[in-house]
C-alpha cells in the first residue's frame, strides 16, 4: 500500500495549516496598521514641505532608503529586490500625496 500525498483532510495537517494561515493573517495585520502609521508621519512630512515650498519627491533621500531597505531585508534573509520593490511602490504613492498636499497649498 503507497500513501498519497497528505492533504488537508489530515487533522494535524489541518490544524497546522490554520495554525500558520492565522500567524499570516496577523501579520497582514500589523503590516496594513504599520503602513497607516507611516502614511500618517509622511503626510506630515508632505504639509511641512508644502509649508516651505519644498518639493514633494527627494530623490538623494529615496536613493539612500533603497539603499538601507536593501541591507536590511538581506540580513533579513528578504530578497533585496523584492524589499527595493516594494519600498518604490511605497515612495511612488508618498509622492502623489505630497503632491496633491502642495496642490492644495497654492
Amino acid at each position: 500500500m503507497t500513501s498519497g500525498p497528505t492533504d488537508e483532510r489530515d487533522p494535524a495537517v489541518a490544524d497546522r495549516l490554520a495554525e500558520l494561515r492565522g500567524s499570516i493573517d496577523n501579520l497582514d495585520a500589523a503590516l496594513v496598521h504599520l503602513l497607516a502609521e507611516r502614511f500618517k508621519l509622511t503626510r506630515a512630512v508632505g504639509e511641512l514641505k508644502a509649508r516651505t515650498g519644498m518639493p514633494a519627491a527627494d530623490p538623494g533621500r529615496e536613493e539612500r532608503q533603497i539603499a538601507r531597505l536593501r541591507a536590511l531585508a538581506d540580513d533579513a534573509h528578504l530578497d533585496p529586490a523584492f524589499a527595493e520593490q516594494f519600498l518604490t511602490f511605497i515612495v511612488a504613492e508618498v509622492v502623489r500625496h505630497h503632491e496633491a498636499i502642495a496642490r492644495r497649498h497654492r
